[in-house]
């Protein structure tokens, strides 16, 4: 009975569903998170009478034809860029992408990755970094002299120097974007990693060239919506559920069908 083999693949793309709608509440909280959701896809057909197939020796066709679906696959976990909450936190090195573009972060084996969390931090020498201790990049370092640092729109940074009375440029943030970046593999710890996918960055001051702009002193939140997330958490619960009572229904007609006495 193929009900019971389709009804097993519908429970196993609601539990993913329900896994993808997990991760995504439990990063509410997280700045810079982008929430995802499940693409699925049916499964091959059986073609027990081909649609087009010849239906008699005078030429006539059959218009629709008996094919039975196998079931459901999940086919990708798609990311949903929209821009999150921007919320004031008065931090000097917390900063925000209002619009598009990702800070680019050096990797310890020298690669780049890519980040839309802005919580910054400097390090024992002076550098701008990320949580983890990577240098956010171009590298800029704040001198011990400074005694405040300003992040202008576009990504300028500039300190205030004692026994300066002008305000020195340290040096310039820059921003990259990506033609699909869905196609960022995310990596954890807020990062994000270049594919084949995703096409190569450009990267451009802030506020130039589509880019968005830098707020300082500002993080943007996650952009999950937590009525929409239990809205679908249940949507799915009920479909897993329906799916369970498919292979019980399916389960009770063949005991049937093995009771009957000829």
């Amino acid at each position: 009975m193929r009900a019971l083999s389709i009804a097993a693949t519908g429970m196993s793309a609601q539990q993913l569903n329900v896994e993808v709608i997990s991760h995504n509440i439990s990063n509410s909280s997280t700045t810079g998170f982008k929430a995802s959701r499940v693409e699925f896809q049916d499964l091959l057909y059986q073609n027990i009478r081909t649609v087009g197939s010849a239906s008699s020796d005078s030429g006539t066709i059959v218009p629709s034809g008996l094919q039975v679906g196998l079931g459901v696959m999940p086919a990708a976990t798609y990311r949903v860029n929209t821009q999150g909450v921007v919320t004031s936190t008065g931090n000097t090195f917390d900063l925000a992408v209002n619009g598009r573009g990702y800070f680019q972060v050096q990797m310890p084996d020298g690669t780049t990755s890519y980040t839309r969390s802005g919580a910054l931090q400097l390090n024992s020498t002076g550098q701008i970094v990320t949580a983890d201790g990577y240098q956010i990049l171009p590298s800029i370092t704040v001198p011990t002299t400074a005694t405040s640092v300003s992040i202008n729109s576009s990504g300028q940074v500039a300190a205030t120097i004692t026994g300066q009375t002008a305000q020195q440029t340290l040096g310039q943030l820059q921003l990259a974007s990506f033609i699909n970046p869905v196609g960022l593999e995310a990596t954890g710890n807020n990062l994000l990693k270049q594919t084949d996918a995703s096409g190569s960055p450009t990267t451009a001051s802030p506020g130039t060239s589509g880019m968005g702009t830098i707020i300082q002193g500002s993080l943007e939140r996650s952009n999950v919506d937590i009525v929409t997330e239990v809205t679908n958490l249940i949507t799915a619960q009920r479909a897993y559920e329906m799916n369970s009572k498919v292979i019980n229904t399916a389960d009770q007609m063949m005991t049937t069908s093995n009771q009957m006495k000829t």
